[in-house]
């Protein structure tokens, strides 16, 4: 049996650390609201289980990130709170596929490390 674990990764959010869980199995990224932007947008609402609990997301906002000092934005809905991970630390966002795909970052589980070649190259192909 191979030991699986879930990604979680050290990123910057708006400038601010960030405790973020790179999930494969999620279609859309959230933040906790105190990373949020400025650049809001409303979206028409819809419920989402997170963290234990259910969130009404009634905005999206965009915001920069940054891992291992390399740069990326994404579209990411705030949340009051994501829970917390099997080490009692606060999950402050939760990268979703459709900002993996955009920027070509690819979690490895089993090594619980991010992909981060095409980031660092700066070069992607879009079909």
């Amino acid at each position: 049996m191979v030991n699986v674990s879930r990604t979680f990764v050290e990123i910057e959010i708006e400038g601010k650390k960030a405790h973020a869980l790179f999930d494969t199995a999620s279609t859309r990224s959230y933040i906790r609201k105190e990373f949020s932007s400025n650049v809001k947008r409303k979206i028409t609402p819809f419920d989402v289980g997170l963290g234990g609990r259910t969130h009404r997301i009634t905005e999206a906002c965009l915001i920069e990130c940054a891992i291992q000092g390399l740069p990326f934005d994404i579209e990411a809905h705030p949340v009051e709170d994501l829970g917390f991970d099997e080490r009692n630390r606060r999950i402050d966002a939760i990268i979703g596929a459709l900002a993996m795909e955009k920027w070509a970052l690819i979690p490895n589980p089993k090594t619980g490390e991010i992909d981060l070649t095409a980031l660092k190259k700066r070069e992607f192909t879009e079909y």
